[in-house]
């Protein structure tokens, strides 16, 4: 087994050495604040990710593997989202990857529908659900989904979480509001599904109104990262929290940018590390399950501060 500080020295020089290294895929999306609405809050964020095999995964933008995301704004709202792909279908000769990006495209172009309520991301969720549910060719597969809201009239954030990708938000070196996964049991998240004709009865599948939903205020400095279970489920919460605060206040998009590489390489080096005792191997052991190292996944970082 390796210590935290054995580990982060072994993070460091994979990092460094690693041939994936020089594969960072990184989309930045900067939220500038609007004329006229100086006083109000908005989200910095940037994306970065990986797909968790290089060689079978076909890059599309705002998708990594299975693993899918988006982030956008409006004049009044701010909002991040990402999805994740259940890997399960592969079996069947399914890419639940296209369920996840349907999902979080049509997210996004919901947001700038006239009717959107900023103080209602499970629409967003619902509404996206409904629409893959109607398509004439069945988007077959399942997903985990978080949507994350700035109103910024309030200053106030909205979420609605299903599954296990979720969000925390850091504010002088603490956690101060997180999301809760949900599972029906071990490493078996509620999810959006659309299961093969004659096979709803074999498949879980949830409401989008199951999601939990949240509402809190941000304060100017605060650090949101919104992320899939494979950097949950590979990064301990308090290096998390250790990496996240050096950030706090940050409006430079290229530091943030440099933050959010930094955890997603971190994140892809532990799931491959046989001997790190990762929170998804903690869990594992909580359920009766003899475990260690991590669990490769794919990989979705969102990384945003608030700024005014």
């Amino acid at each position: 087994m390796y210590s935290l500080g054995q580990s982060s020295k072994l993070i460091s020089r994979r990092f460094l050495c690693s041939r994936f290294s020089a594969l960072l895929e990184a989309a930045t999306h900067v939220i500038s604040n609007s004329a006229g609405h100086k006083s109000r809050p908005y989200f910095i964020s940037v994306v970065c990710g990986f797909p968790k095999d290089f060689l079978t995964s076909n890059y599309k933008p705002g998708k990594y593997g299975e693993d899918s995301w988006f982030t956008t704004s409006t004049p009044t709202a701010d909002v991040l989202g990402v999805a994740d792909g259940v890997g399960g279908w592969r079996i069947y000769g399914v890419d639940s990857g296209e369920f996840s990006s349907f999902l979080m495209k049509t997210c996004e172009r919901l947001v700038h529908c006239v009717d959107f309520n900023p103080q209602r991301p499970v629409n967003l969720l619902s509404f996206s659900y409904c629409e893959l549910l109607e398509q004439e060719k069945p988007i077959i597969g399942s997903s985990t989904a978080c949507v994350l809201v700035l109103d910024r009239e309030s200053g106030t954030v909205y979420t609605a979480n299903i599954g296990d990708s979720g969000f925390l938000v850091v504010r002088k070196g603490r956690i101060v509001h997180k999301s809760e996964e949900q599972q029906h049991y071990f490493n078996t998240p509620f999810q959006l599904s659309m299961p093969p004709p004659g096979c709803h009865h074999r498949v879980l599948s949830d409401s989008p109104h199951s999601a939990n939903t949240l509402s809190f205020p941000v304060l100017v400095g605060d650090v949101i990262l919104v992320a899939t279970d494979g950097v949950f489920d590979n990064i301990p919460e308090t290096l998390l929290v250790e990496i996240l605060k050096e950030v706090e206040g940050v409006t430079d998009p290229v530091k943030l940018q440099m933050t959010a590489n930094s955890l997603a390489a971190i994140a892809r080096a532990l799931s491959f590390d046989k001997d790190f005792m990762s929170p998804f191997a903690i869990n594992a052991r909580r359920n009766n399950i003899h475990a260690t190292g991590g669990k490769p996944d794919d990989i979705t970082v969102v990384l945003a501060t608030v700024a005014v």
